[in-house]
């Protein structure tokens, strides 16, 4: 019990007085339990016995878990995490349906402003009202440009080199998403826009020379292109990737796929970092 004989004593003491009963008798050679003390402990053990078949089978019923989760994503859902968060969660909670359901860009909320999905990756910053967000982490800003285009010779820009010319946008209602993408704080005019629904479109608009496309650096993964060059953003934030759910609304469900998300971004540090460092401006030496 890692208690000395004194503080033992002292307890017992101090539980005889608050129960207002003798629950030990003592000589001089012996201890032994009093009626009281006997029926007392009967009592206890019965209480403990509950206590464990009570953490058993909270316990069993949180791996049984069971219901449907409608997952939104935008386009590239997670990046390099989505795989092990979908495993992790499957193994822990086989019987919960997963629905996944990729929104174009012009729903940034992947579905939770409509109501039509329960829980979301996500795109930050947004206007979206009445949800509550977890960041995974931070996607690097690039322009994608084409490789005739004057810029293309640059090793990196600023955001204002990039408003001076047309520039691809979603065609989303969402004005803190646009304007985010759209450099609005670089902007001393209103600019020239491309409206794009997707990420093929926009790569598409931009390999052609119709437009720059301002977007995450996971596109130079999961997208690339022949004839597009990429160029770090010098004074642009990134974009934040995070798991969104309604506020107010998380069933037990989407609470335990939130906790797992967490889980796998913090057990993923390393990925974390090299997501984080895609598209990055190295210091010069």
């Amino acid at each position: 019990m890692f208690l000395t004989q004194q503080a033992l004593s002292r307890q017992i003491k101090e539980l005889e007085e608050e129960l207002g009963v003798q629950l030990f008798e003592r000589t001089t050679r012996s201890v032994a339990l009093t009626p009281a003390g006997e029926s007392f402990l009967v009592a206890v053990r019965d209480v403990l016995e509950r206590l464990d078949d009570a953490v058993a089978a909270a316990r069993r019923t949180d791996r049984l878990l069971s219901g449907r989760i409608r997952l939104g994503f935008i386009p590239g859902a997670a990046l390099e995490l989505t795989a092990p968060i979908m495993t992790a969660f499957r193994a822990a909670y086989p019987d919960v349906e997963v629905q996944m359901r990729e929104f174009p860009a012009n729903d940034p909320s992947a579905g939770l402003a409509s109501g039509v999905t329960d829980v979301a990756f996500i795109r930050l910053p947004q206007g979206t009202q009445r949800i509550e967000t977890e960041v995974l982490f931070t996607d690097p800003v690039v322009a994608m440009v084409a490789e005739t285009h004057p810029l293309a010779t640059r090793t990196s820009v600023s955001a204002r080199d990039l408003v001076a010319h047309p520039l691809t946008l979603s065609d989303t209602t969402d004005e803190v998403y646009r304007a985010f993408w759209g450099l609005y704080d670089a902007r001393s005019s209103p600019g020239s826009f491309v409206a794009v629904s997707s990420v093929t479109e926009e790569t598409s608009l931009v390999s052609a020379g119709a437009a720059i496309g301002v977007t995450g650096a996971a596109v130079m993964t999961y997208a690339p292109l022949p004839g597009v060059r990429f160029l770090p953003v010098e004074d642009w934030p990134g974009s934040q990737v995070a798991v969104a759910w309604h506020v107010g609304e998380r069933s037990a469900a989407v609470a335990r796929f939130v906790d797992t998300v967490c889980a796998v971004r913090d057990r993923e540090r390393e990925v974390v970092e090299r997501i984080e460092a895609r598209g990055r401006i190295e210091p010069s030496s």
